[in-house]
């Protein structure tokens, strides 16, 4: 085992780096990789070659969490390419996605509190399609013809939708109690 701790994630189960990705192939070239560097297959080892299978599995772990959640896979090719994608600083959206946002947070409000799991529900379908177009506009911006800051805007976008969605989720599960 020589692991490269300086492989980036997509290398490391060798992919190429872009946002559509076959997921089986990711999927089976971590059970690849787990299989040779998992620490059970050290563990009559060295300490040292212990510690580095140890280090390569949560390694390896940790790119493939990265790398099968959509989000992170554009924030991670985002970095690759020197952006940063200020989700926590930079609110600004253009106006047509701030009436969206305002829409589907009264809807979720007015949900709640009439206690309408139908409503809820018909929401998350809702995000789940915004979801879905918003990630073929940013495999576009990623893969296509690279737009770096178009790809940071969805993401920042994609975000949104994801926080709104576990809101959703929490009123759910309230109401299920």
């Amino acid at each position: 085992m020589t692991p490269d701790f300086h492989q980036n994630h997509f290398a490391m189960f060798g992919l190429e780096p872009k946002f559509n990705i076959d997921m089986a192939r990711l999927d089976s070239a971590f059970r690849k990789l787990q299989g040779e560097v998992h620490p059970d297959r050290f563990a009559g080892g060295s300490d040292a070659e212990k510690r580095v299978s140890m280090q390569w599995a949560m390694r390896a772990n940790e790119a493939y969490q990265t790398l099968k959640r959509p989000i992170a896979r554009a924030r991670y090719l985002l970095s690759l390419a020197g952006v940063d994608t200020q989700e926590e600083v930079n609110t600004s959206m253009p106006a047509d996605f701030l009436m969206q946002q305002m829409a589907w947070r009264e809807a979720v409000a007015d949900a709640k509190v009439a206690k309408d799991a139908a409503a809820l529900d018909s929401q998350v379908s809702d995000l789940r399609k915004a979801e879905r177009a918003l990630q073929v506009r940013l495999a576009a911006a990623l893969d296509e013809r690279p737009d770096h800051a178009g790809a940071a805007e969805i993401v920042r976008k994609l975000r949104f939708i994801e926080k709104l969605a576990e809101e959703i989720s929490l009123a759910q599960e309230a109401l299920e109690n």
